[in-house]
């Protein structure tokens, strides 16, 4: 498998970067609530109790910037984070989906927020799908996959709990998930293995982030 490179100087700079001003902006349950479109932004996606919360603390060296919740589906609304002083990017945590127990409307709901923001948002520059190493690439994630190909919204793989399985395990869910990502018109063909608990893979996704802004 293959793993994305990034020089020094670029990890060492996203250290820095997120070493210093990280704050949560607010929460926006729909699309007038939406901050100003004035810096670009990177957007978190993935399935419920992918692990989405831990490891936006983990990227951020934080403890609680991101509420983890062992209930599916709790979070339903954007939440924006601020990054740097002078302000250089936003953090974007988008609602969890493929949460089974919730009502059709609440789904629904999320669709049109996700859909309509993918769409609309000209400062988002890269999306970062979160796929649990355990599992693979399930059918539920296919369906966000398939709204940023649709949205031409630029979006990276990002495989997390990757300290759960076996390395040769991961070395094949790694291979068959490049190969999938390969197939897709808008994503970056580079997948990063990672692991809030063990720290593995955020240097090099805290250099992605900063990659995608340019």
């Amino acid at each position: 498998m293959s793993e994305p490179r990034f020089d020094d100087a670029l990890i060492e700079t996203a250290r820095k970067a997120f070493a210093g001003r990280v704050e949560f902006l607010k929460s926006a349950p729909t699309l007038e609530y939406l901050p100003d479109p004035s810096v670009p932004e990177v957007a978190f996606a993935g399935r419920s109790n992918v692990g989405k919360s831990s490891l936006l603390n983990a990227l951020t060296n934080r403890s609680n910037l991101a509420r983890t919740s062992n209930t599916p589906g709790r979070t339903q609304e954007l939440n924006f984070f601020e990054v740097g002083d002078p302000l250089t990017l936003r953090l974007v945590d988008m609602p969890g989906y493929g949460f089974a127990k919730a009502p059709k409307d609440v789904v629904k709901k999320w669709r049109f927020l996700i859909n309509d923001f993918l769409r609309g948002r000209q400062v988002l520059k890269r999306a970062l799908v979160l796929i649990d190493a355990r599992h693979g690439i399930k059918d539920v994630d296919r369906d966000i996959l398939k709204m940023l190909d649709d949205a031409a919204v630029s979006y990276r793989i990002v495989l997390t709990k990757a300290d759960k399985i076996k390395a040769s395990d991961l070395a094949d869910v790694t291979a068959r998930t490049e190969e999938e990502a390969r197939k897709r018109p808008a994503a970056h063909p580079d997948i990063i293995a990672t692991s809030s608990e063990k720290g593995m893979g955020i240097a090099e996704l805290r250099a992605a982030v900063l990659e995608a802004i340019g």
